[in-house]
């Protein structure tokens, strides 16, 4: 069985915590991850700090998903491709977190997309490296258990609605994605995990 991603680059991630210092750090110093450094890359990683400081407030888990996340008994990597430009990653990484802290038994282990070429481009979307991505990884074989991303299906379906509308203004889509996040407050991405998790 072939290693999804080698376990000294998963041994390099970011935690959750690590991820948000790292951000702060960068935006004190006028910067953002990757390397498109122009200032809207930047204006949209200060936003992003708000979005995942309003998401860590708003998100909560079910019961439900906190049984199945329990029910895990041996050792699992979630690695996640991300960037602190990326809004769906803002809006998605603090669910992330707070369902792998549930359980001892996942590690969490965020890497930065433009960091990490290699490892992003086993995870293409429709061709395009879409952020974030998460790869569940079994911590003693390396194995794939199953992936994720880059958004909850609903959202995902706005773009490629957007897509097919042939619409050249971003605005629409976007606006049209942070209405369908408000609204759903986290409820649909732990129904995926939980049937990723019973797959």
């Amino acid at each position: 069985m072939s290693i999804a991603i080698p376990f000294e680059k998963i041994e390099q991630g970011y935690s959750y915590a690590e991820y948000r210092a790292l951000t702060d750090q960068l935006l004190s110093e006028g910067k953002t991850t990757g390397d498109n450094q122009s200032e809207a890359m930047i204006e949209y990683t200060q936003l992003n700090v708000q979005r995942m400081k309003r998401a860590e407030k708003v998100f909560m888990l079910n019961e439900e998903t906190e049984k199945h996340l329990q029910a895990i008994d041996r050792p699992i990597y979630w690695v996640v491709l991300s960037e602190a430009w990326c809004g769906d990653a803002a809006l998605n990484l603090p669910a992330i977190a707070k369902m792998a802290e549930v359980n001892d038994h996942i590690k969490l282990s965020i890497l930065l997309r433009d960091e990490n070429p290699e490892v992003m481009d086993q995870y293409l979307t429709n061709g395009g490296r879409s952020i974030p991505k998460l790869i569940a990884v079994d911590a003693e074989s390396g194995a794939e258990l199953f992936t994720w991303g880059p958004r909850p299906a609903p959202a995902q379906q706005i773009v490629l609605d957007w897509k097919a509308s042939g619409s050249t203004n971003p605005d629409e889509k976007n606006v049209a994605i942070q209405k369908w996040y408000a609204k759903d407050k986290g409820l649909t991405i732990q129904e995926e995990f939980i049937a990723l998790l019973n797959q």
